[in-house]
């Protein structure tokens, strides 16, 4: 038989194991003697046996009371344990929230620096504002002289035009004249040799 069943069955036996019964089992038959004796040095040794079991009854219960003194105390500390525990799981929640806070304002400063970089080094192949209105004022400028050109231009063809306008009503003009003189010429013809033919009277 294992230690284990022996503790058992001492347990099954005495209740706590502290032999309570047995040594009121005992106490009574020591009484019940202690009545039938008889002789004063049986009585005697009866009365001392009593005595003896009632101490040793006294000792138990006193150990008995330590003992849920001390279980008392000790249901208080974990009691105490527990609402330490509590309050330490209770601020872990607290903490773990606060850091899934810190670490979406992280992932959110991440994504806004990442998103800065890109447009900063989109910028960078970009001149700057100063830059770009000078370029643009210089081709303001170019753009208003391209301008006078062009009025210049227009007007120079526009003169140009005109005068090959009247250059070709001139040479019309010529060719209407040489025309008819060439017809003049040739009536002339006509008539001179109209004239040589005919006879004189």
């Amino acid at each position: 038989v294992g230690a284990d069943e022996v503790i058992r069955k001492r347990l099954l036996i005495d209740g706590d194991g502290a032999g309570d019964d047995r040594r009121i089992n005992l106490l009574v038959k020591s009484f019940i003697k202690w009545c039938n004796s008889g002789s004063q040095e049986e009585g005697y040794s009866q009365y001392q046996r009593m005595l003896s079991t009632l101490s040793q009854c006294e000792f138990s219960m006193g150990k008995t009371l330590l003992v849920y003194d001390m279980n008392l105390r000790e249901m208080e500390n974990y009691e105490k344990i527990y609402k330490e525990i509590e309050c330490s799981i209770a601020g872990a929640h607290e903490k773990i929230a606060e850091c899934k806070k810190q670490i979406l304002q992280a992932k959110r400063i991440r994504k806004n620096r990442q998103e800065y970089d890109a447009l900063a080094k989109v910028i960078q192949h970009h001149p700057d504002r100063h830059e770009t209105l000078k370029e643009l004022e210089a081709l303001g400028k170019e753009l208003e002289h391209l301008s006078h050109i062009k009025e210049s231009v227009e007007d120079k063809l526009e003169l140009r035009r005109k005068q090959f306008h009247v250059l070709l009503s001139t040479i019309h003009e010529l060719q209407q004249t040489l025309e008819n003189d060439e017809k003049l010429s040739e009536v002339e013809d006509a008539q001179e040799a109209s004239m040589e033919t005919d006879p004189k009277p």
